[in-house]
């Protein structure tokens, strides 16, 4: 089993991150790519002591990215989760 504190990598503060919390009651993470909706929902239970009713998850392409020269590369591709908690529960972010 995996650890917690590897699985969620760190909470993403965004526009529209904040506004799924304050609407939805949604959260967004940066996550593992190897890490699969059981695993997040366990460690996002575990770490903030809240009860989980969903997770979806969608894996984000690394951008192309190019410096001065002629070789180019490409940023990391990484995972996000969008987290939705039951209505009672809450994260404090601050």
């Amino acid at each position: 089993m995996k650890n917690s504190a590897t699985i969620i990598k760190r909470v993403l503060l965004t526009e529209k991150g904040t506004r799924l919390t304050e609407e939805q009651n949604k959260y967004v993470f940066r996550v593992a790519r190897d890490a699969n909706k059981v695993e997040i929902k366990r460690a996002v239970e575990e770490l903030f002591n809240v009860r989980v009713m969903a997770v979806n998850t969608m894996s984000r392409k690394g951008k192309k990215k190019r410096l001065r020269t002629a070789h180019a590369g490409t940023t990391a591709a990484w995972k996000r989760a969008v987290v939705t908690l039951n209505a009672e529960d809450s994260i404090n972010l601050i």
